[in-house]
């Protein structure tokens, strides 16, 4: 059977594309995103694998200025060609599941979140817009919301990376989706006995990871560090709310992050996340975890055992759980906290997604009735690759 994996963008290595990495390990096929910028990517990223891009990657500065091209983005989905596959595969957290198909090709979707700007965080991201563009960006993020809902329809099977996930798949979309947790390298990341003074932070830095808000709270706790490792937009603003206990590395290969987490206290987190791949590293690292109570992390972090939680995504709750931490600290134990998420492992997703996709291969085969000789070559094509 021919196979083809779809990805929204390929320029900068976030949970996402890790994900896709690992599906990329056990599904052949060649890989169609919007954008490509490999100077972005780890030199090893996705090696060897063929990736074709959208009608947009011509532009000129495009992959580095992709933002701009938003409005395009549903047009450049649609229009990737994906005739020749039997099975589409797409990892998609904005616009890659919104491929055209035809009604004897299967489409399963990893969904790593309905589209966030779309759906749950459309208020949010439109107070990052300046008031003459307020309605313009409305009425565009309502036309996304619309298109995403109507292009659900193309999804045969869903996978979601978290129950949090899979809840937000069934109220937006109505449909269900079977749980798969993403990998995550815990094997890469160890205890240190070498503790320093300083709590920690790593992850993308845009609006909705919330990283402000760990900013401020120890802009006004000056005797406590912060180390704040990752890259993004909001950098510059960061920087500006941040005082001299607060430390930015920048983007950190996966050996400093590894040395950066095991030598801090604890990790602090403060977004609403669909899953946490950070989360569960840092907790690889033996680090206790002070999280916004929301999202994801309530599947990862045990309070009192592996965590403690912030009841509101506000400086002031933040701040009352980092004091309660000082007082409690002494009573987490790294290697319970390392232990608890040893079962997230790359192995783990491997054989469970390989499992999904086999199996829904062989019911979508077998018992819909497609006319043609098409529908013959495909069940021909799944029996000769079937043990």
């Amino acid at each position: 059977m021919k196979t083809a994996l779809v990805h929204d963008w390929l320029i900068t290595e976030g949970g996402a594309e890790k994900v896709l990495e690992a599906i990329a390990g056990i599904v052949d096929g060649p890989i169609y995103t919007l954008f490509h910028d490999a100077k972005k990517l780890p030199e090893n990223f996705l090696q060897g694998r063929e990736i074709r891009t959208s009608f947009l990657q011509k532009y000129l500065f495009a992959a580095k200025n992709h933002r701009y091209f938003f409005p395009f983005f549903p047009r450049a989905v649609e229009k990737l060609d994906l005739s020749f596959a039997d099975v589409i595969i797409s990892s998609s957290h904005a616009f890659a599941k919104g491929i055209s198909k035809k009604p004897e090709q299967l489409h399963i979707c990893y969904c790593h979140t309905p589209v966030r700007y779309a759906w749950d965080l459309k208020e949010s991201y439109l107070e990052t817009v300046s008031f003459p563009l307020k309605t313009t960006a409305s009425f565009l993020l309502e036309k996304i919301r619309k298109w995403d809902e109507q292009k659900t329809a193309g999804v045969d099977v869903f996978a979601a990376n978290s129950v949090h996930v899979a809840k937000r798949i069934y109220e937006n979309y109505q449909r269900k989706a079977t749980v798969i947790y993403p990998p995550v390298q815990v094997d890469k990341f160890r205890i240190s006995e070498k503790k320093q003074d300083y709590y920690v932070t790593h992850s993308r830095l845009v609006p909705y990871k919330r990283v402000d808000i760990l900013v401020e709270a120890f802009a006004r706790m000056e005797d406590k560090k912060l180390v704040v490792i990752g890259d993004g937009p909001e950098m510059g603003k960061l920087k500006r709310l941040a005082k001299k206990n607060i430390e930015f590395i920048g983007f950190a290969n996966e050996k400093m992050l590894a040395l950066l987490l095991s030598f801090a206290k604890a990790y602090v987190f403060a977004a609403e996340e669909d899953f946490g791949i950070g989360v569960v590293e840092a907790q690889a690292s033996g680090l206790p975890v002070i999280a916004f109570k929301k999202g994801g992390v309530l599947e990862t972090v045990t309070e009192g055992k592996t965590g403690l939680f912030f009841e509101r995504q506000e400086v002031n709750s933040c701040i009352e759980a980092i004091q309660l931490f000082e007082k409690k600290q002494h009573l987490f134990d790294s290697t319970l906290i390392r232990d608890g998420v040893m079962k997230f492992t790359p192995e783990r997703f491997e054989r469970e997604f390989f499992r999904l996709v086999e199996k829904e291969k062989k019911e979508f085969y077998e018992n819909r009735d497609f006319s043609g000789r098409r529908r013959s070559q495909a069940v021909a094509a799944f029996s000769q690759n079937t043990p």
